[in-house]
């Protein structure tokens, strides 16, 4: 009887030990990016189990050596199964308990594997609070995406003629679990930095910003991070927000401060903030140079930790819980999401609001402003074909719900062919141009056309959105810009265009 139960309990630890060397190899073999099918769970020996068993044990495998005993990998692997904490940010604290014999160690890693019909059936997921991420949804979230973790390191890098002071100030939040989240990627000049408050406020969730500091906009700079982190009241900035420093490697600062060392010292809130000049008297405009805009872009976009991304501009202000609401949708992974294989982005609708008045909380509070014509669609008065949403008025029209799912589906074609849509993303789609600047106007068309050509699909949420800082804006002309815009015109039509066509091919419709 006792060779029996010895031989059993040997047995039960070969398998924990072969799933580990198993998903270590796995891990090893496999590159930073996740695979190109979305949706599709990973799978390794047959079953749906394995991705869910690589998230178990990913962090114990990263750092561990092949010496190390069997009892103490065991006991770590039972740390990281013991205690899930459901958060839009990681959390890594853990309890131990050394105890726990196999068995039940391994009825933890079967209870954590959802089963084939929870996996294919979306009522199966009850999801109770919208507005928050249960441990059951984080574990199908795992489970869909099979993303991979990213480094959350400090590095100078180049980028073309730009020198990129990456992860320059990170965010107190530290490596975070790529499909926990969403990151807002963004980018400015210190002088929009005003913005970056009410965003935060609004997502609660990392930021990714990238800056644009050539020369003597270095200093502003610096010290407008250390106002944002010091001065207003709360830890938000600290927590979320992580900056990104660029400049031309023709315009380096006289000098980079060390984040460690300026970091250490408070800043006197007793001063104005750094931020509040006049754009005018910036280095940048100074020596007349083009805001890089899609470098900036590319910048925050790639630095991002999570799966999803929503790469906007910094005076967009999202709806609250958009993200816990949308992560809840992908979890549910019902129509139309489970039921064609075309790449998908998720726009959101864009709008502005008078001055006078605050920035809309929902959807009902949103159409209660545009009928009183307190808010219109984006840039109605500069450029309306630009953001002329696919089935626009039937969404302004349809009431706000309690869940988050898509509205329509829409193409980049007909009367939508110059659309340029803001929305949530991966790090598989397309880049931006990065020979574009935003004095030369239609920055993100070059994209929009690559997007057209592979076919994406438009998958428009029904209750997010996104409101420009209070102000509605007209068009004013303004010669030096046309100017530029008509070189940059040109240049896109003579040089990029028949590199678009040569690399990406053409599709009927599809036209910048």
């Amino acid at each position: 009887m006792m060779l029996g139960n010895r031989r059993n309990f040997i047995f039960r630890v070969s398998i924990v030990i072969n799933i580990a060397v198993l998903l270590y190899a796995a891990m090893h073999l496999s590159g930073s990016t996740a695979p190109g099918v979305e949706w599709v769970p990973l799978t390794v020996d047959g079953s749906e189990r394995s991705a869910e068993y690589r998230y178990i044990i990913r962090e114990e495998l990263r750092n561990d050596s092949d010496s190390r005993p069997l009892e103490s990998s065991i006991r770590n692997f039972e740390e990281s199964t013991s205690q899930k904490t459901p958060s839009t940010v990681a959390t890594t604290n853990k309890t131990s308990s050394s105890t726990a014999s196999i068995a039940e160690l391994e009825k933890k890693i079967l209870n954590l594997v959802p089963s084939e019909a929870e996996t294919t059936n979306e009522t199966m997921l009850d999801i109770v609070d919208e507005n928050a991420l249960s441990e059951a949804t984080l574990a199908r979230l795992r489970m869909l995406l099979v993303c991979n973790e990213r480094d959350f390191l400090p590095m100078t890098v180049q980028r073309g003629e730009f020198w990129v002071l990456k992860n320059y100030v990170r965010a107190d939040h530290g490596s975070i679990l790529c499909h926990e989240t969403i990151t807002y990627t963004t980018h400015a000049g210190f002088e929009f930095l005003d913005n970056v408050q009410p965003l935060v406020e609004r997502w609660m969730a990392p930021v990714s910003l990238a800056i644009h500091a050539p020369g003597a906009d270095m200093a502003p700079t610096v010290n407008s991070i250390r106002y944002l982190r010091d001065c207003l009241g709360n830890d938000l900035i600290r927590q979320f927000v992580t900056f990104h420093i660029f400049f031309s490697n023709k315009h380096i600062p006289s000098k980079l401060p060390d984040p460690e060392s300026f970091l250490s010292t408070p800043y006197n809130c007793t001063a104005k903030p750094p931020y509040n000049v006049n754009a005018s008297t910036t280095y940048m405009k100074e020596k007349s140079l083009l805001y890089p805009v899609n470098v900036a872009r590319n910048i925050a976009r790639d630095a991002a930790l999570t799966h999803f991304v929503l790469p906007s501009d910094i005076e967009l202000y999202p709806s609250p819980n958009l993200i816990p609401r949308f992560l809840n949708m992908i979890a549910r992974n019902g129509k139309p999401l489970n039921t064609t294989t075309n790449p998908r982005v998720f726009p959101i609708s864009i709008f502005e609001v008078d001055a006078k008045v605050q920035v809309p909380s929902t959807k009902t509070e949103l159409q209660a402003m545009l009928a009183n014509k307190t808010a219109i669609p984006f840039h109605k008065h500069v450029c309306p074909n630009c953001h002329n949403i696919p089935q626009g008025q039937q969404w302004m029209s349809a009431a706000e719900t309690n869940q988050m799912d898509v509205f329509h589906v829409g193409k980049r074609r007909g009367k939508f062919v110059h659309w340029e849509p803001i929305f949530i993303g991966t790090h598989q789609d397309p880049h931006y141009d990065e020979r574009l600047s935003w004095e030369g106007k239609k920055d993100k068309m070059t994209q929009g056309y690559v997007l057209c050509v592979q076919d994406y699909n438009f998958m428009i949420l029904n209750n997010a959105f996104l409101i420009h800082k209070p102000g509605i804006k007209h068009y004013v002309k303004n010669a030096k810009r046309d100017a530029i815009a008509g070189r940059q015109s040109s240049f896109v039509k003579n040089t990029i265009m028949p590199e678009l066509k040569k690399l990406f091919g053409t599709r009927n419709g599809c036209a910048l």
